[in-house]
């Protein structure tokens, strides 16, 4: 069966280009790419806030890996769902999977693949202090960017 985009209930037909792209390009349906170009797209893309388009991404990294690596990958694809659920108004999914996210991110150096690691984390922290906050405004804090550093 095949699908036109503006078939798509659930996303615009923009984003759900954007989306098809972006997964097609990290699982080399569409052209090859190392892990870490990959890994730089999924950052591009969380930067961004296309935070599900990003899980698709970096999935394609963290399925390839094992042991810490993979637990670091899993952290930032966590991280990014926490996110998601937040903007769509599910403070317990949010909180809940940013726990998950912090525990395998916490054990890592500050500096970790080339990213502000622990800026980061602090970040999510300061994120997620206000967009739980029952007693905040309905509007939810800046989002949270992930910063280069070597």
């Amino acid at each position: 069966m095949k699908y036109r985009f503006r078939e798509l209930p659930t996303l615009q037909a923009s984003r759900a280009r954007a989306l098809c792209s972006a997964i097609m390009g990290a699982r080399g349906d569409h052209r090859t790419d190392d892990a870490n170009d990959t890994f730089d797209r999924g950052l591009a893309l969380f930067n961004r806030g296309q935070y599900f388009a990003c899980h698709e991404v970096w999935e394609a990294v963290w399925l390839r890996n094992t042991g810490a690596e993979k637990l670091f990958y899993q952290g930032l694809i966590q991280a990014a769902v926490a996110i998601l659920h937040a903007e769509r108004g599910n403070p317990r999914g949010a909180a809940s999977t940013w726990r998950k996210a912090r525990a395998k991110l916490e054990a890592l150096p500050a500096i970790h693949h080339g990213i502000a690691l622990g800026e980061f984390r602090d970040a999510m922290a300061q994120f997620f202090a206000g967009a739980l906050d029952p007693d905040a405004a309905r509007a939810l804090p800046p989002r949270p960017k992930i910063e280069r550093r070597r």
